[in-house]
């Protein structure tokens, strides 16, 4: 029996060198095949929506931003016709993505309550434009009146009167634009005691109608109007020189205290403050856009001078100025 269990515990031990030998191991249970990890999706891009403002401006900026935002990164974009007030409870709610050109004199309030307060709506920086916006006449009213240069000379009555129309009567008329531009204009001509009633032509093209028939017949017309714009490249204007401005003048704004010139304004862009989550390329984007007032010109004087529409003057700037736009891409 002894004899039998040595040979077996033997016979064992030598299948067990012959194994290890072999390369032989013992069989570690079968497992299933890992199922291969689930891909995610690429997460589909939101529309971006930019606000549209009623001046030239505004069209070729996102005219520019539109066809960059859609070529090189793939969105699709809507334009969002809309005026300066309206858009920012718009971008505050998500409705709008950005707006490209804000005037911020007109805007202390909204940037206070919608940017400072609410956190809702973002400055993304500088457009590059500086804008000033003022009382403009074409230069042979002052080549024939020289005191008209200045906001004293409408104090006398039969000045002021040589810009009277059926509409006003004994006063002269001061043109102004579309209704929904911030314009303090009525408050600068009550406070400063100046003869003239606001007249609101209704848009930037009525304003232009109404200089290109006065021009024609060499009539005095005195309007609201800014730079940078076309219509110094076409006509020759002066501007009226206002008491000038002061932070103390605009702080009297909501009681209709203003009567001083309008400051200049470094023109900025806003954004929906949820975008750089939901779009961080396209907000990244819209930050970098920035580019000068000469370039600005050149497209709007493409769109009233030339003919073109906003989408052709972004096209043939956007073909000319590779290395400006390169860089705006994230």
């Amino acid at each position: 029996m002894l004899k039998r269990i040595a040979i077996s515990a033997l016979l064992i031990a030598v299948a067990a060198v012959l194994a290890v030998a072999c390369g032989g191991q013992p069989a570690a249970p079968q497992q299933e095949a890992a199922a291969p990890a689930a891909q995610e999706a690429p997460a589909e891009k939101i529309t971006i929506k930019l606000a549209e403002n009623p001046w030239s401006g505004s069209q070729v900026n996102v005219a520019v931003a539109k066809a960059l935002l859609e070529d090189q990164l793939g969105y699709t974009v809507e334009i969002v016709t809309i005026d300066e007030n309206a858009q920012w409870p718009a971008l505050a709610s998500g409705d709008l993505s950005a707006s490209l050109e804000v005037w911020p004199s007109g805007h202390a309030e909204n940037v206070k309550q919608y940017i400072e307060d609410q956190k809702v709506v973002e400055n993304i920086g500088l457009l590059g434009p500086v804008g000033v916006i003022g009382w403009f006449e074409p230069k042979y009213v002052v080549d024939e009146h020289p005191e008209l240069a200045t906001w004293e000379g409408f104090k006398d009555p039969a000045n002021a009167k040589l810009f009277a129309t059926a509409e006003t009567g004994d006063k002269g008329q001061f043109l102004a634009g579309d209704p929904s531009w911030v314009q303090y204009d009525a408050d600068i001509i009550k406070n400063l005691g100046l003869n003239l009633e606001v007249v609101t032509a209704g848009s930037e093209e009525a304003i232009l109608a109404a200089l290109d028939a006065a021009n024609s017949r060499k009539e005095p017309i005195l309007f609201y109007f800014w730079t940078p714009h076309s219509i110094h490249a076409k006509y020759d204007l002066v501007q009226v020189e206002l008491p000038a401005y002061s932070d103390e003048c605009y702080a009297k704004a909501d009681s209709g205290g203003v009567d001083c010139a309008y400051p200049s304004d470094e023109l900025f862009k806003i954004a929906w403050g949820g975008l750089k989550d939901a779009a961080p390329d396209a907000y990244q984007f819209l930050k970098n856009f920035n580019y000068s007032t000469q370039d600005q010109i050149s497209m709007i004087a493409a769109v009233e001078l030339d003919g073109k529409t906003p989408e052709e003057a972004a096209k043939a700037w956007i073909a000319d100025n590779e290395a400006t736009w390169k860089a705006w891409l994230p």
